[in-house]
């Protein structure tokens, strides 16, 4: 049924688990997976009294937030293939994770997205919002959410 996988994936443990349950799912389908991270865009700097001054460089965060997404994905990339699940990487910088997602799944031609929840529940919900729950309202992919 599903062929091609988007694994939003940030490294944390919930996101471990899903890549492990994600990997299973695929092997089980006979699907391949593209793993993604969501690069965070370097904090623009807020001057004035009692500002911090952040002495790293625009480039400098960009080559290390380019450091942990690769450390992250190849890390995914080599747990799905030591099972034989053909696995591929994308990465991309966007300061809103829910589009990045949306976008990598068209991008990549992915018929299925395969994320996390972190159930929250209730005002912390609220007030945090939920990249799942965006994902959902605002992608015509069928997500598949794994808690």
């Amino acid at each position: 049924m599903f062929k091609h996988l988007l694994v939003p994936t940030d490294g944390s443990d919930l996101s471990e688990a899903t890549v492990n349950r994600a990997i299973s799912f695929a092997q089980e389908a006979g699907a391949q997976i593209t793993f993604f991270y969501a690069q965070p865009d370097f904090p623009m700097p807020i001057y004035g009294e009692g500002a911090l001054i952040d002495p790293t460089t625009p480039e400098q965060f960009a080559a290390s937030a380019m450091e942990e997404a690769t450390r992250i994905l190849e890390h995914a990339r080599a747990k799905g293939e030591a099972v034989g699940v053909p696995c591929q990487t994308d990465t991309t910088v966007n300061e809103i994770p829910y589009e990045a997602i949306i976008e990598a799944a068209e991008r990549g031609g992915c018929d299925l997205i395969f994320m996390a929840s972190h159930g929250r529940s209730g005002l912390v919900s609220l007030l945090l919002g939920s990249e799942t729950q965006k994902v959902l309202t605002h992608t015509k992919i069928p997500v598949l959410v794994f808690r």
